[in-house]
């Protein structure tokens, strides 16, 4: 379905198909389709392009988050922008402004993330124990952090969620509390009262002192 929406769309499709039936019903419905290639593979593992793409997926539960991180952790993927079915609990912890995760605000540097719709378990043959959401990444015009120093922030968002201390605690105090007044959060609080834009200015203000 969602092959044929694109198709119809005038897309350039590059359709990633792992289960031997569906490979077969899409390759026997764009047979004659010089704009759609069929490529039996693994979305975990196959090999992303080097130009600019988008991706419209229904992603297979049990590996959404292993398929995410492949697509937005990295900002040197050059990915557009995503719309993904994912389970619903994954698409709402991860575009949620509070509490934060650290994949949330290390996504939410490169990328503006969104839960766009719900999608009841009924919609699905076989329905699923549980109900989807399409997930929506479209990648900022201005990153919040340089892509160059993606490792970097990824460490400092991981120190301070791993820490049980307040951030004023756990961080230089000073600046928390500069950039807490700017950017309206407690600096006594904890990793996630502070959401992506907040983060991204945290490690600026303190980059001095990495």
């Amino acid at each position: 379905m969602i092959t044929a929406a694109l198709a119809a769309a005038g897309a350039r499709v590059q359709a990633i198909e792992l289960d031997e039936a569906s490979l077969n019903q899409l390759r026997a419905r764009f047979a004659g389709d010089p704009r759609t290639e069929i490529v039996a593979a693994d979305a975990t593992t196959v090999p992303l392009p080097r130009e600019e793409f988008s991706v419209v997926a229904n992603l297979p539960f049990a590996h959404g988050t292993t398929i995410l991180r492949r697509l937005l952790s990295d900002p040197g993927v050059p990915l557009l922008q995503l719309d993904a079915i994912v389970e619903w609990g994954l698409a709402e912890k991860r575009s949620a402004v509070w509490p934060s995760t650290v994949l949330g605000c290390l996504w939410g540097a490169w990328y503006e993330l969104g839960l766009v719709r719900r999608v009841p378990r009924c919609c699905f043959a076989p329905p699923p124990s549980v109900d989807a959401a399409v997930l929506r990444a479209t990648r900022r015009s201005a990153p919040l952090v340089p892509a160059r120093e993606a490792h970097a922030y990824e460490a400092f968002l991981r120190r301070g969620f791993e820490s049980q201390r307040p951030l004023d605690r756990e961080l230089p105090r000073r600046a928390v509390h500069r950039v807490a007044h700017e950017y309206g959060f407690d600096p006594s609080g904890h990793a996630r009262d502070v959401d992506a834009r907040q983060w991204a200015e945290l490690y600026r203000a303190l980059g001095s002192r990495r």
